[in-house]
């Protein structure tokens, strides 16, 4: 009978204590802060994507993922040179494919809706005649929230800083 009472109470502890962790995990800010993390690291991460990958065959449903990838000024530039871009692949008839080798979160404001990353990429470009040329770079990008999630509102090249000789 003592056994049993011991073991009750044990059993309850544990339920209790297991129950209490569940519910300071839930309620944690720290797991909101990297859920929201993880969310603008993947979307930037596909962005980054979306903006080195390019098919002259179907260049029109590229075009359309780089502007629903982006917003803000960059967005504007892309549907403003639209048609200009969309000629000139066109004419050289080149194939972009990327593939994200890693990234990161550089700086996360969930208030202000703003993000940063870091996106290394490996881009094959393909032309019609001669053999795919392989580059592998690394591109800052900025991502702004809006109402359908991160988006990309700016992106360049990563400085290469100097190495010590």
């Amino acid at each position: 009978m003592l056994a049993a009472l011991v073991l009750a109470l044990c059993a309850a502890g544990a339920a209790g204590w297991g129950g209490w962790q569940r519910y300071q995990a839930a309620n944690d800010d720290s797991a909101s802060f990297a859920q929201a993390r993880d969310d603008a690291l993947a979307a930037g991460e596909q962005a980054v994507q979306n903006m080195n990958t390019l098919d002259h065959k179907t260049l029109e449903q590229g075009l359309d993922s780089w502007e629903q990838s982006t917003t803000g000024d960059l967005h504007r530039q892309l549907v403003d040179g639209r048609d200009a871009f969309a000629r000139q692949i066109t004419e050289v008839k080149t194939v972009s494919t990327a593939r994200v080798l890693s990234g990161a979160v550089t700086e996360l404001d969930e208030r202000a809706g703003r993000a940063g990353v870091m996106v290394a990429l490996r881009v094959t470009v393909t032309a019609p005649e001669g053999e795919p040329a392989v580059k592998e770079s690394r591109l800052i990008g900025s991502l702004t929230r809006t109402a359908e999630g991160w988006k990309l509102s700016a992106l360049g090249q990563a400085p290469v800083g100097a190495t010590a000789g």
